[in-house]
């Protein structure tokens, strides 16, 4: 009974129809353009690859693998990428052999395929990031806290006073004293210790009093004694008393 089964679905009227429904399938498929496959080849390209990377600003994980002159290398998509000693860190590097074999993040920041150049850059991530962790220290400063710290630098309009953490804010000259002060430098001197009031912060501005900490300046008033009423007039008799007739 099988083996009459087997043979039925193996006649040549079965096999036609198989080969008519796969012709079918096949005819619906979409075939691949040329167009499709040029994109592929596109996306596979490291040029056009590290393109997009510059174009939407990503942040690349690379490791510094060998120190030239003026800069240092890193390989992104197989190609070498070249990042000047300027664009490392925010500060001067004075030894870039210090970086060698380092993991950094950078961004593509200028891409030529024609001249076989790719410059990437961690300067402005590290600054994102610097400027991030500023306002993040602000926002935990709040307004009524007294803190320790250092003249930094003195101006006509008040005192720059650099706090803990690498904070600063700033002494308005109307808020250096009780006492009327022309300029910042007739009573502070850069480097002078002072305790300072925190009393108001916007946009990212610290803004710091050393007034509020002032005991408030008692006016000690003025005595003055009042005679007692019966010493205040003058009698008739004492007016007529040494006059002659």
């Amino acid at each position: 009974m099988n083996e009459e089964l087997k043979t039925e679905e193996m006649t040549p009227e079965n096999v036609q129809a198989e080969e008519t429904v796969n012709s079918q399938a096949a005819a619906e498929a979409p075939a691949e353009s040329m167009a499709d496959y040029e994109e592929h080849l596109d996306d596979a390209n490291p040029w056009n690859l590290v393109t997009k990377y510059m174009e939407e600003k990503t942040v690349l994980p690379v490791k510094i693998e060998g120190v030239v002159n003026g800069g240092v290398i890193a390989m992104v998509e197989g190609l070498r990428g070249f990042i000047p000693a300027s664009k490392l860190s925010l500060s001067y590097v004075e030894d870039l052999e210090t970086y060698l074999l380092k993991e950094i993040e950078v961004h593509v920041i200028d891409v030529d395929q024609a001249n076989n150049r790719l410059v990437l850059s961690a300067r402005d991530i590290l600054r994102a990031k610097e400027k991030k962790a500023r306002q993040d220290q602000i926002a935990s400063v709040k307004v009524g806290t007294v803190m320790e710290g250092v003249v930094e630098t003195l101006q006509n309009y008040g005192a720059f006073i650099k706090l803990e953490n690498n904070l600063s804010g700033l002494v308005h000259v109307s808020q250096i004293s009780q006492k009327r002060v022309k300029t910042p430098s007739d009573v502070l001197h850069e480097g002078d210790a002072v305790t300072v009031k925190v009393i108001g912060i916007k946009e990212g501005k610290i803004s710091l009093s050393m007034k509020a900490l002032e005991q408030a300046v008692e006016e000690v008033p003025e005595k003055v004694e009042i005679p007692k009423s019966e010493n205040i007039g003058t009698s008739l008799g004492d007016l007529f008393k040494n006059l002659k007739l």
